[in-house]
């Protein structure tokens, strides 16, 4: 049901996506679907979960290899394993978060969940980078991080602009690099 979940929300959107349409999909009856997630909504957040991660296991992605990936080897190579990270996970969700986008702006629960996305997201950037550089980091560091490797920018350089995941992962590298060259000095 994830997957034929992630094929239309992801291709036709929020409005578009009936829980109907998902049963069809997935070849279930929609009363399994609603059995399942019980709404929309949470289909869509199950949808994004499994999307972030790669998969269903209720693992965090902060306990997964490629995340504690981050602490090992010099900094260069810690820093192109976080870009890794974020291209990999915004590859997956980022045109189900469009989706969870356009749901945010009629239905609360989805606006909720964008909200604790971001703050989320916000959280592992600084652990991510606190691995990367072996230290704490300010938070305008984070801050400036959070948005450079936001979905929306991944969206418009690679959805829009064309750009290969690895030219995205090698731009993010340099970026990032030089804000810590600036901040650390």
């Amino acid at each position: 049901m994830l997957d034929a979940a992630a094929r239309l929300f992801s291709t036709v959107g929020w409005a578009a996506t009936t829980l109907t349409s998902v049963a069809a999909e997935a070849g279930t009856a929609v009363e399994t679907v609603y059995a399942g997630f019980g709404s929309k909504s949470g289909l869509l957040t199950a949808t994004i979960d499994a999307a972030l991660v790669g998969d269903d296991a209720p693992i965090p992605l902060a306990e997964r290899p490629e995340f504690k990936q981050l602490a090992h080897g010099g900094q260069p190579e810690r820093l192109r394993a976080a870009a890794r990270v974020v291209a990999v996970v915004h590859e997956r969700s980022v045109p189900l978060l469009r989706a969870l986008h356009e749901a945010a702006a009629s239905d609360p629960s989805c606006a909720r969940r964008w909200e604790k996305y971001e703050a989320d997201r916000r959280i592992e950037i600084r652990r991510g980078l606190t691995l990367v550089v072996q230290r704490q980091v300010v938070a305008s560091l984070v801050d400036a991080v959070w948005a450079i490797s936001s979905p929306e920018v991944f969206a418009k350089l690679v959805l829009d602009r064309g750009w290969s995941r690895r030219r995205y992962e090698s731009w993010l590298v340099a970026t990032v690099a030089a804000m810590l060259d600036s901040e650390l000095g």
